[in-house]
């Protein structure tokens, strides 16, 4: 017997038949035509930066040991230990993708969604013109709703694959233009070139301003945070992730997202770069199912992250 599991939202945007019985989707003509040269977007969103206390720490800690070394040389020595202890703990705070040290961080859904028995299920790493499909397919089997968190560059090579997301009624958020593995060591210009650009695409392709981002392997560092108040972007990470593009065994996969599954989980696997089991199907194909049976047996709902958390 199928499973149902309601969304919490519905599609913003409906399609409208063509000719041929393909499909076209309002409003959503690129603002710039997508390129290998990315544009900006036309419209701007920003929001006001408040430093954490880390942050506001490290400032401290740097003017301190500066003044400190002009004023005694003779400590220069443990000024610059310091301010080497205050770096390691920007690291650290960089390296833990659920942390919030380095600024706001959502690995839960707010209270009252998860009052309402509701979770996230998102996807990174596409389009992929193999495994979305079939991702979306699942989804709609089981009429659920579901974030993509996808790259601006693969979007530009499969297009369609990004409006069909769209058009199956989930939502497209920004998870940086190239993917680059080094993404937490990239300075403030890449950082806010990575962010401006993946948002230009998506919503040139979409129709939509994504609102969220969710950094490479959730690793960052103190740059990105100001980067995403002036893209007026927040910061998204996960409860639970299934390691998806590693693990071959779709059983240890779907534990790790199921094990424990409770109302505000934001899951997380993966449409692009998923691993493939000793069959040859991809991971994610063969855990979808198993997670969103467990989903509705506990007698949750899954529904897409721009309808659970709203905009302060």
């Amino acid at each position: 017997m199928e499973h149902e599991v309601r969304s919490g939202s519905e599609p913003e945007l409906q399609s409208k038949a063509l000719p041929g019985g393909s499909r076209q989707l309002p409003h959503a003509q690129p603002a710039c035509r997508p390129t290998e040269e990315p544009c900006h977007p036309i419209e701007r969103s920003s929001r006001p930066w408040h430093p954490s206390p880390l942050i506001s720490v490290s400032y401290l800690v740097h003017l301190g040991a500066l003044a400190a070394s002009i004023v005694e040389p003779d400590i220069l020595t443990r000024a610059a230990a310091a301010v080497a202890a205050n770096h390691l703990l920007l690291g650290v705070g960089g390296l833990s993708p659920k942390g919030s040290w380095l600024g706001p961080n959502l690995s839960r859904l707010p209270l009252a969604a998860r009052e309402d028995g509701m979770v996230a299920i998102t996807f990174d790493d596409g389009p992929d013109p193999e495994v979305t499909p079939r991702v979306l397919d699942l989804l709609d089997r089981y009429r659920v709703a579901a974030t993509f968190f996808c790259i601006g560059a693969r979007a530009v090579r499969f297009p369609d694959i990004g409006r069909e997301i769209v058009l199956r009624g989930h939502a497209v958020e920004n998870h940086s233009y190239h993917h680059y593995r080094r993404f937490a060591l990239l300075g403030p210009a890449s950082i806010r070139r990575e962010l401006t650009d993946a948002q230009a695409v998506l919503t040139g392709l979409t129709g939509r301003r994504p609102r969220f981002f969710r950094a490479v392997a959730g690793l960052r560092n103190p740059f990105l945070e100001p980067a995403l108040c002036r893209s007026g972007l927040r910061l998204v990470s996960w409860t639970r992730r299934g390691f998806d593009t590693l693990d071959r065994s779709p059983r240890r996969v779907a534990a790790r997202l199921t094990k424990g599954l409770r109302a505000g989980d934001i899951l997380v696997a993966h449409d692009g770069g998923s691993t493939r089991t000793p069959s040859g199907v991809p991971v994610v194909l063969e855990v979808l199912p198993r997670v969103l049976d467990s989903v509705a047996e506990r007698g949750l709902r899954a529904a897409r992250l721009d309808s659970l958390i709203r905009d302060d």
